[in-house]
């Protein structure tokens, strides 16, 4: 219900498509699949434009009678998270962790940033506060 939001994630979809190289394993089957996809996503903002394209396409059959695509959920779900370092509450870095990975290797992780060691060299650490999957912060 969001026109804008709509477009651009239509948009991102095209731009993942465009950068598909022909040298990865099954990429012209990937790269008609989002073609399909993003003509089926088009189809209730420019229904006519849509229904050329499904032609060009080579379907026989109207966009309109397509199926619309189904939304895997395991495919969305992120299994890799971005880590804010802060030393004193100042961002000194990012590290990537699994999601949800034990906060011990959350702390070593963040100890191990060459740019974080910099800034902690020679000071006690006096306490590491790790926010599950968001931040770290080092106060010395």
């Amino acid at each position: 219900f969001h026109f804008n939001k709509a477009v651009a994630r239509v948009r991102e979809l095209s731009n993942a498509a465009e950068a598909l190289t022909g040298n990865d394993a099954g990429a012209p089957w990937v790269f008609r699949f989002a073609l399909e996809t993003i003509t089926v996503l088009m189809g209730p903002m420019m229904p006519h434009l849509a229904e050329e394209l499904w032609a060009a396409l080579g379907h026989a059959t109207l966009l309109v009678d397509a199926p619309w695509p189904k939304a895997d959920p395991a495919l969305i779900v992120d299994d890799m998270v971005t880590v804010a370092v802060q030393v004193n509450g100042k961002l000194r870095g990012t590290v990537e962790l699994a999601m949800d990975a034990a906060e011990e290797d959350v702390r070593n992780a963040a100890l191990g940033i060459g740019n974080v060691r910099s800034f902690i060299d020679g000071r006690t650490v006096r306490k590491v506060i790790v926010v599950p999957n968001r931040i770290v912060n080092i106060v010395v």
